[in-house]
This record gives C-alpha cells, sequence and structure tokens, in this order.
C-alpha cells in the first residue's frame, strides 16, 4: 500500500484518526485490486457485482493468465489480487508462490471452480486470505472483501502507532542516551541488558575508556540564593562547554538530581582534560567547579566503580585548599618537566616551599614527590600500553633523566619493570591513585 504523506505526527491519535477520516471520505490512497481470470465474462462479473469505492479499494487492472497478473502486480503495486486456480501459462497456486517472494505485502483471495480439499490447503499454507467457489456470490465475495479491508486497516493503524512511536524514540535518543548512562552507573542495569542498551541507543558495543563526573559545589551552598532558572542556566551552559572540549571523541553528558554532570568518554582523552574543563568553565562563566576523571580499565562493571569514585573525589573537592588544587594541577600537567622540583612549584604559587609540602601531606597525604611519581608512572603506563615507543623514550617523555631511573621508579610503584609489564606480565601491586 502506498502511504499517504504529509500527515500531522504530533500524536499518535491524530495520526490514526486522520488515517480513519481518509478512508471513510475516500481521501485516503485506496488499495490497488487485480482480478486474475481467464474467463473475461467472470472478470467482468467481479468487477461489476462489488461497490469497490465503498470498501476503499479501487480495481487497478485485469490479467487473462498468471505471467501477465505478475508482470502487472509488480507494475502498478497492486495491494489485493483476485486469483483464478486454472489459468494458463502460470496457474493460480504457481501465482501466489511467486508472489510470496516478489511481492510478500500482496494479499490473495483464490476464485476456483474446484472445491478440492488439495487446493484449499496449499491455498492456507501460501497464506491466502480466502478461498471463494464459482460461481461467485457477490454477497459472500463482498464479505471476504470487506474482512480483508478491515484486517488492512488495522495494520495501517498499527503501522501508524510503529511509525509515530519510531519517531518519538528518534527524536528523544540523547534525552534516552542521558537517562540510561547515569541509570547504568548509580547500578541499575548490568549484563546483558546494558549491551542490548547500548546497541539500541547507537552507543560503542564496549565498556567506556574514562568515567568523569563535574561537581559545581556553590550551586549547592544553602548560603547561595540562586532561581533555579539560572541554575539550570549555567549547567546546561558547563555542559556545552564539555561537550565542545569533548566534541571530537565519542561521550555522553548525563546530571543526576543534585546537579552533578557526568561524563562516559569511549575515547580516552589527554589526562589534562579535568584541569581544562575546570579552565574553560571558570573562564566562560566565571564560576568555580571540580572534576575527576576516571580510567575504565574493568569493563562494564569497572565503570560503575570508576564514576562512584570520580564522586567521592569531586565531592572530597571541596575540602582541599585552593593552593593545592592549583598544585595538583600543575603537577599533572608539567609531569614531564625535569626541572619539575618543589621549590619550582612553590615559586609559581608564591609560597614556600616548606608551606607547599606540609599543606600537600595534610591534605592529600602525599609527599610532592609522590605525586609527581605517581603522574610520570601514569602516562608511562598509558605509553606502554598504546604505543610502540622504547623505554627509553618513554622515560624521556615521563620526565626522567635515564632509563634506568625509570625503570627503578616504574618498578617500585607497579610491582614489575616496564618490559615486563608490556609483556604483559605485570600485575598492579600498588595503586597510582
Amino acid at each position: 500500500m502506498t502511504k499517504s504523506k504529509g500527515r500531522d505526527n504530533s500524536t499518535t491519535v491524530s495520526l490514526i484518526d486522520q488515517a480513519i477520516t481518509e478512508v471513510i471520505t475516500g481521501t485516503a490512497q485506496r488499495y490497488q485490486v487485480l482480478i486474475a481470470d481467464d474467463e473475461p465474462i467472470i472478470r467482468e462479473g467481479i468487477r461489476d457485482c462489488i461497490d469497490w469505492a465503498a470498501l476503499g479499494m479501487e480495481v487497478a487492472a485485469e490479467a487473462e493468465d498468471g505471467e501477465e497478473a505478475l508482470e502487472l502486480v509488480n507494475q502498478l503495486s497492486i495491494d489485493i489480487m483476485l486469483v483464478d486456480m486454472n489459468m494458463p501459462f502460470m496457474d493460480g497456486i504457481e501465482l501466489i508462490r511467486r508472489l510470496r517472494e516478489e511481492r510478500p505485502e500482496c494479499r490473495c483471495l483464490i476464485i476456483s471452480g474446484h472445491d478440492e480439499f488439495a487446493y484449499a490447503q496449499e491455498a492456507v499454507r501460501l497464506g491466502v486470505e480466502d478461498y471463494i467457489l464459482k460461481p461467485v456470490n457477490a454477497e459472500q465475495l463482498h464479505t471476504a472483501l470487506s474482512r480483508l479491508a478491515q484486517r488492512l486497516e488495522e495494520e495501517r493503524k498499527r503501522a501508524a502507532y510503529v511509525e509515530q512511536a519510531a519517531g518519538q524514540i528518534e527524536r528523544n535518543i540523547p534525552l534516552l542516551r542521558q537517562r540510561f548512562c547515569l541509570e547504568w552507573l548509580e547500578g541499575q542495569h548490568t549484563g546483558i541488558d546494558v549491551m542490548e542498551q547500548l546497541a539500541f541507543l547507537r552507543l560503542p558495543s564496549r565498556p567506556p575508556a574514562q568515567i568523569g563526573v563535574v561537581r559545581w559545589p556553590a550551586a549547592e551552598a544553602r548560603q547561595t540564593i540562586m532561581r533555579e532558572n539560572d541554575r539550570q542556566l549555567f549547567l546546561f551552559a558547563a555542559e556545552n562547554i564539555i561537550g565542545e572540549l569533548l566534541e571530537d571523541r565519542p561521550h555522553v553528558l548525563f546530571r543526576d538530581a543534585n546537579g552533578l554532570i557526568g561524563i562516559c568518554l569511549w575515547q580516552e582523552a589527554p589526562e589534562t582534560i579535568g584541569a581544562s574543563i575546570e579552565q574553560a568553565i571558570g573562564r566562560y562563566l566565571n564560576i568555580a567547579v571540580h572534576t575527576h576523571v576516571e580510567s575504565n580499565a574493568g569493563g562494564l562493571e569497572g565503570a560503575m566503580d570508576a564514576y562512584r569514585m570520580c564522586r567521592d573525589r569531586v565531592y572530597g573537592e571541596s575540602q582541599l585548599s585552593p593552593i593545592v588544587r592549583r598544585a595538583r594541577q600543575l603537577i599533572q600537567e608539567g609531569y614531564a618537566d625535569r626541572e619539575l622540583t618543589l621549590e619550582a612549584l612553590a615559586s609559581r604559587l608564591q609560597v614556600s616551599a616548606v608551606y607547599l609540602s606540609r599543606v600537600l601531606k595534610k591534605e592529600l597525604n602525599d609527599s610532592f614527590v609522590t605525586l609527581v611519581t605517581r603522574a610520570r608512572i601514569r602516562k608511562a603506563v598509558q605509553l606502554l600500553d598504546s604505543t610502540t615507543l622504547s623505554i627509553y623514550d618513554i622515560a624521556e617523555r615521563t620526565g626522567y633523566d635515564s632509563q634506568h631511573y625509570f625503570s627503578t621508579a616504574f618498578k617500585k610503584t607497579m610491582g614489575v619493570s616496564p618490559v615486563q609489564y608490556r609483556k604483559g606480565g605485570g600485575i598492579q601491586e600498588n595503586s597510582l591513585e
């Protein structure tokens, strides 16, 4: 059946009501009927004994043999065919078999002079709508066609519902992705369900490479007086900024009930992405946010653990002083600099080295050296996993003066040498977090 175009898709009900109205008023596309019989008087009798328009149909063509009928069905996009069993060149059963292969949507009613069980049995197997014996009784034929018209109209309604639902889903894919990622990382979806949802939402069918969380503490503070519209506007603007920074990588941004912005990344971003997000939002929106991004090596289940860790970290950030957050950011950005020392960092922050060392230890429970080593080894692990660079080159890129010093620091942190790690024989014994 040829579908009418230009319909109002505002609601499913209006779409269906319009389809019904079109049929009643005759404005809908009528079902095209072909009468196939080798006797002209039979074709004429069938054509003249039925009020086709009242059934929403019209006789588009007639055929006197099976081959001609098959050709016309394809040429004219026939919806319904009345088929005689005994025709030259190609009988009715063979014609219906061919139709099932070439145009399965065409409906067939058999008109036969043979009241034989074998014919009826084969007709049922081929999915024929009805089996009417000659001489054709006009009332019986009208009843059969009326039943068929009703079935076709029910199918039209179902198709309209499916089309409407598919359109709604397509329009809401971004929102569905956001809701799914939030529910998944909060533990509401697991296993096969996750894979099915990823496929349905046209997301990569592999675990995300990174999970991140962005928090805007000021919006949660009781003393902050902010209208909800303004809060939502700032969060929306922050999401746009994050999206621009990640636009060349497959990702989904989502938001929880508290206004945390979650990030699912299927392609790893630079390790400075968290700092870049904080800086960009601060620069363009003049608000301070806390960001943490975790690599995910634990598959689908590991993504949930990474999300929990990110949330813990961003809530913990509120306890850190601005100088510690800035010092950590500079370490993460400048780990490859061989001249990166406690004194140099303290000078950039305009504090004494003694004071900086003390606050780092107090708030992060780590020394300056540990923080730098952790940043360097984390990058070294990424390079070992994703490149074929030599150990010497990796040592240089991560800020070490010599391959020996790098290998010693790597083994102390990871429990195995860089060579062993690359061969796959090493398991992390110490956390890089």
